[in-house]
């Protein structure tokens, strides 16, 4: 097959078959000639909140057959894609990174690391009882891929992993969601990796709240909207929080998560390590040989529709 990408990486662009005409577009003002593209990676950014240029020129694209994110959500494009684009997006690309920011919280929060960053800048030298990962029970809510990376460094720190998805799937030990009410009062961590759906959307909120015993932990590297942020603020240091997304995002600097007790936050910035660059590269690498050939691609979750 002979047309034009668009992408983000100067080295897809040098490593692309003959038969494609490949073009660098990472973000910013629009490039010349959209009427042409006919595969389009859309710009990474962590924060998948609204539209911008990214986006925005998809509608500038009536040859489009493809449109490839390099992102595990999808959600926040679906209603800009036409029905005939082949939807592709980023699975297994972000296993790794989000998995170690889920574990980096998990033990930032155990440890207490914010509370003895606070000392060290202050030159205060002070002790206290820490909590452990060692022999908590922990519930990964959203067993996909991430989900099962999480899992895989969760393990070696003697932690019980309980494994909950959308649905149950009894030959692998995973519950359903439809489970959590039985199965939250006995957690100690809970781990939210979903996506974002109408299914998922408020999926931690008040009820789930109540069901944790006192001090446990809610980490969410998922997407914000799953948790209901008014039903952590409810719980005011109750249970303890950590979180990579937050609804809203960007949160506000005047918000009142900012200074919630028990609550960690960092800026939606577990997915975009240094691990996930060579990844996603190589994995363009191959999608592009793939669309050029004709070949079935990866990662397809909406095929283009005539």
């Amino acid at each position: 097959m002979a047309g034009r990408a668009l992408v983000q990486w100067e080295e897809n662009r040098r490593n692309a078959p003959e038969a494609l005409t490949v073009d660098v577009y990472a973000g910013g003002p629009a490039p010349d000639g959209l009427d042409g593209v006919g595969f389009y990676q859309v710009p990474y950014a962590p924060s998948t909140q609204g539209v911008d240029e990214r986006l925005d020129i998809i509608g500038r694209m009536p040859r489009l057959e493809v449109l490839q994110l390099t992102s595990a959500g999808y959600e926040h494009v679906l209603d800009l894609v036409p029905d005939h684009v082949t939807l592709c997006n980023g699975r297994g690309l972000h296993d790794a990174s989000t998995a170690e920011h889920a574990l980096a919280l998990i033990l930032a929060a155990q440890r207490d690391l914010p509370r003895w960053a606070v000392d060290q800048r202050d030159h205060r030298w002070g002790s206290a009882p820490l909590r452990s990962l060692a022999d908590q029970r922990v519930l990964i809510v959203g067993y996909g891929s991430i989900g099962q990376a999480v899992e895989r460094r969760l393990l070696p720190f003697e932690a019980e992993v309980v494994r909950v998805a959308s649905r149950a799937r009894p030959e692998e030990d995973v519950h359903g969601v439809d489970e959590l009410p039985g199965l939250l009062p006995h957690a100690d961590i809970v781990v939210l990796v979903t996506p974002l759906t109408e299914r998922t959307r408020g999926l931690f909120g008040p009820a789930e709240f109540a069901l944790l015993r006192d001090d446990a932990l809610v980490v969410n590297v998922g997407r914000g909207p799953v948790l209901d942020t008014g039903a952590l603020l409810a719980q005011n240091g109750r249970v303890r929080a950590a979180l990579d997304v937050t609804d809203p995002e960007p949160l506000p600097a005047d918000h009142p998560l900012w200074d919630a007790p028990g609550v960690f936050v960092t800026p939606h910035v577990a997915g975009g390590s240094a691990a996930f660059y060579p990844r996603a590269r190589a994995f363009m690498d191959a999608q592009l040989a793939r669309w050029a050939a004709g070949e079935p691609l990866e990662n397809v979750v909406r095929p283009g529709r005539r």
